[in-house]
């Protein structure tokens, strides 16, 4: 019995330490970052998964929208493609960490093609890093 009371023993000392431990967050600098990386990655390949589904168009230029709202309806764009889930389930996941928001309004007048709303997203979120990264340097 003493074996099992020390494996006990250690599981609970295990189990505490692991829970005194902070939780990592991740900046908002690194998500904004990997998100490019990844829309990067998918489109150094053959082709992009599912590159001719159609998805409602964000207007990322549109200067009376919170960053924050362009960042949920991208995301709930992305949540739409269901033929290649698990490749943009990063995305996704990333982006609606980033904006916090529940939901938020998005338009399904204009559609666009998923190989031409990823390289918008991209440019969005790279531009989003380097303000980012000039504000944090000052």
């Amino acid at each position: 019995m003493l074996p099992w009371l020390k494996a006990a023993l250690a599981l609970l000392f295990l189990l505490q330490l692991v829970i005194s431990r902070p939780t990592m967050t991740t900046s908002p600098k690194l998500k904004l970052s990997e998100i490019t990386h990844r829309i990067q990655q998918l489109h150094s390949g053959v082709q992009v998964p599912c590159n001719d589904t159609r998805v409602a168009q964000v207007s990322f230029t549109d200067r009376k929208l919170s960053e924050q709202e362009l960042l949920c309806q991208a995301a709930t764009a992305l949540t739409k493609v269901t033929r290649c889930k698990k490749d943009y389930e990063p995305f996704i996941i990333n982006l609606q960490s980033l904006h916090g928001k529940r939901n938020c309004s998005l338009s399904n007048e204009n559609e666009i093609y998923l190989r031409n709303f990823l390289p918008e997203l991209g440019n969005f979120t790279q531009g989003m890093y380097r303000r980012l990264a000039k504000s944090a340097a000052q």
